[in-house]
């Protein structure tokens, strides 16, 4: 079973996904624009930001995690976001084997394990530097269906400019971040049962041939194989897939 929680640090949500509920496979976990610090079967990994989609880990294990809004992670990982894209890596690698071993205890040893994890991820962000505001607001515009171009301009950058800053905040472009923005909000209206055309319209693309073309190349299925499978769906989280 897979619930989630506004988390109490901003634009984050906390989940936690349990086995008994497991029932049967689930569809491929899609790109969202978000990284997690999560704990997969008694292991604390951060899951950097999916450009393409991830195997989902179908096996009967507890997961939990804080999933960031796209751009916040970094400072506070203490990483660019194009340097865990497409990964799961251990927080070892980044925080170092000490800091992670007295983390790990004190997460695992919690009554409230995730809410231990919620804590740490918020003394984290604490110490940091706050997330850049301006790419804060290329994502405001980017999951309104605004324009690259027209973020851009808004944020006062130019389009070399606002490549290499989105790369470390969000671990692509910005092209690449609107693609997956849109493609996650037509996806939320066929969920609700919103015909792939006006889906497809709705959320920005030209025609529910595009959205086609999208889901293809960004989840690896096909429209209806993701609808099929949404009519039992086990939701997943963006940091579910463990893949190292």
């Amino acid at each position: 079973m897979y619930v989630e929680r506004p988390s109490s640090l901003e634009g984050a949500v906390v989940w936690t996904r349990t086995p008994a509920d497991r029932p049967g496979p689930a569809h491929p976990v899609l790109p969202d624009g978000c990284m997690d610090l999560m704990v997969v079967d008694g292991r604390l990994l951060v899951a950097g930001p999916d450009s393409r989609a991830q195997i989902a880990d179908t096996r009967p294990i507890t997961a939990m995690g804080v999933r960031f809004a796209p751009g916040t992670a970094p400072a506070l990982l203490g990483v660019p976001a194009h340097e865990l894209r497409d990964r799961r890596v251990d927080i070892a690698d980044l925080w170092g084997a000490a800091e992670a071993r007295r983390l790990s205890e004190r997460i695992l040893t919690a009554a409230d394990t995730v809410g231990e994890l919620e804590t740490v991820a918020i003394a984290r962000a604490a110490d940091a530097d706050r997330p850049d505001p301006v790419l804060g607001e290329v994502v405001r515009r980017l999951d309104e269906g605004g324009t690259v171009a027209g973020a851009a301009s808004a944020a006062g950058l130019g389009a070399r400019q606002l490549h290499r800053r989105s790369l470390a905040a969000f671990g692509y472009g910005p092209k690449t971040l609107a693609r997956v923005l849109r493609l996650q909000r037509a996806l939320t209206l066929v969920r609700a049962g919103v015909p792939y055309a006006d889906a497809a319209l709705t959320a920005g693309c030209a025609d529910q041939a595009h959205l086609a073309r999208e889901m293809r190349d960004l989840g690896g299925t096909t429209l209806s194989a993701y609808a099929a499978s949404a009519k039992n769906e086990i939701p997943q989280p963006s940091g579910s897939s463990t893949t190292a």
